[in-house]
């Protein structure tokens, strides 16, 4: 009986404990590393740690922590040969001042001496540096905009076909048209192979004919007149070739376009962010990102204070899955550190962050000042990352599923892309205008063996006469003569 007695008070009593340690929020994990790494435990000091739960850097996985810090702290201490307890900060904060002047999150429980370091995603600022010690940053982040892709798409403009090549792109084809079906036109009045005769036949290839060649090439088109001579053979054929690719370039820069969306981006930068109405936009509350808008001179960067500032209760969240999720559920947009950002949209496909990032600042690892140990914890993560383990963690835990759906950023065709399909047209018609020259030569050489006359004054007068330079003159004479009669 007084054994049974004994055991229910036994187990009333650990019942009581573990009430009591549940609300009192300790969370407390003890982590220790492998006896042959460390040495004995008894003689290692042994560091209180604080950190946040924050997917990838610290989270739980049956009943243990794991995550990016939780592998850094294990490497320094078997580094600097330290061992250490992990306790999550009990009011889930970062470390922010209060109204009352004190700190509160990582950063106040280092000052009330209730963890020695802090081992986190915790933004290196001056006003937390002014209180405790920084290292230098294990991780170098931005400040950007999270948001959902189907809260940003747009309707496309009227002549969004327009969009797969430039602007300077489309000017240069212009150009290229219109002086390929000129040199159509010259060429085809210049070669006897085309037109023998000028006194007696007509040339059907007329610019107005040769602009209607050249578009029907574009549309992959046969259109009249056929040209009988090489030269404009020549011509039409690279011509031909020149269009063929470039059709190549529309249809597959276009189909990108349609597959990328990255042009239906509306918000591209925080000035985008300010100007539309669509979105709310928030921070974390008493982050290093809300006080960075507070503090800039930015008018940009001041507009999205005074917002978040007058809707505080409403448009800041408490913690990153919070706004992770309010992202995924609402038209909200995140502005957050650009590293845990790009974590978010690799693992949900509907998220993405916007090109612009902002503010370029580090994470580092706090520890109380005139610590010994912000010096040795400073120069074991610059070994690390000599080493290469900063970049290995990274890619570690990093590492999505999405990752194979993720485009490169979609961009217009520019003129540097089409240089050589430019050239070999610019030569093609030079041949071609060769050719015709050399075909009309010949001709006048013939013909100055049958008249008695020199090649040159031959083929100056067939150069004359196809290009009508005589007649003009000689009616240009005749209306002179007649208005001053």
């Amino acid at each position: 009986m007084d054994k049974g007695l004994h055991f229910v008070f036994c187990v009333l009593t650990t019942v009581l404990l573990l009430r009591e340690s549940s609300h009192a929020g300790e969370n407390i994990w003890p982590t220790m590393l492998d006896t042959d790494l460390m040495g004995p435990e008894e003689n290692l000091p042994t560091l209180t740690v604080t950190t946040i739960l924050e997917d990838p850097y610290v989270m739980v996985r049956r009943a243990e922590l794991e995550g990016y810090c939780i592998d850094l702290l294990k490497a320094l201490a078997s580094m600097l040969h330290f061992s250490y307890k992990v306790k999550v900060v009990g009011d889930g904060k970062y470390g922010a001042v209060s109204s009352n002047g004190s700190w509160t999150g990582m950063i106040g429980e280092i000052l009330r001496k209730e963890a020695d370091i802090a081992v986190a995603p915790l933004t290196v600022t001056s006003a937390r540096e002014e209180v405790v010690s920084f290292t230098t940053p294990f991780l170098q982040t931005g400040i950007g905009i999270l948001l959902r892709k189907d809260t940003m798409s747009q309707e496309m403009s009227f002549f969004h076909f327009l969009a797969p090549f430039s602007k300077e792109t489309w000017t240069g084809l212009l150009f290229a048209y219109v002086l390929t079906c000129f040199c159509l036109f010259l060429v085809a009045r210049l070669s006897p192979c085309e037109w023998n005769e000028p006194k007696n036949e007509e040339n059907h290839f007329t610019f107005l004919n040769s602009l209607w060649f050249g578009a029907g090439a574009l549309a992959l088109q046969g259109v009249t007149p056929r040209p009988k001579a090489l030269s404009v053979r020549v011509i039409a054929a690279i011509w031909w070739l020149f269009t063929i690719a470039l059709l190549a370039a529309y249809i597959a820069n276009f189909t990108a376009l349609l597959s990328s969306g990255s042009e239906q981006l509306p918000i591209q930068t925080f000035e985008d962010l300010v100007k539309q109405r669509k979105l709310e936009f928030g921070t974390l509350d008493g982050s290093s990102t809300f006080y960075f808008f507070k503090n800039s001179k930015n008018p940009i960067h001041q507009m999205i204070y005074e917002y978040m500032d007058k809707r505080r209760d409403h448009v800041l969240v408490k913690t990153y899955q919070e706004a992770v999720q309010r992202v995924m559920d609402s038209n909200y947009a995140f502005i957050g550190e650009s590293i845990s950002q790009d974590l978010a949209a690799a693992r949900h496909c509907n998220l993405i962050r916007a090109p612009e990032v902002i503010g370029a600042r580090g994470f580092g690892i706090a520890t109380a000042q005139a610590s010994s140990w912000t010096k040795k914890l400073s120069i074991a993560v610059l070994k690390l990352r000599e080493l290469g383990d900063l970049d290995y963690l990274r890619n570690k835990w990093w590492e999505t599923s999405c990752l194979h759906k993720s485009r490169e950023r979609w961009s217009p065709l520019q003129p540097q892309a089409l240089g050589g399909l430019f050239l070999t047209l610019a030569i093609g018609l030079a041949l071609g205008v060769i050719a015709a020259v050399v075909e009309l030569s010949n001709k006048s050489r013939h013909a100055a063996g049958h008249v008695k006359k020199s090649c040159c004054s031959i083929f100056t007068e067939e150069m004359c006469t196809r290009l009508r330079i005589k007649e003009n003159a000689r009616q240009s004479q005749e209306t002179s003569g007649r208005a001053n009669a």
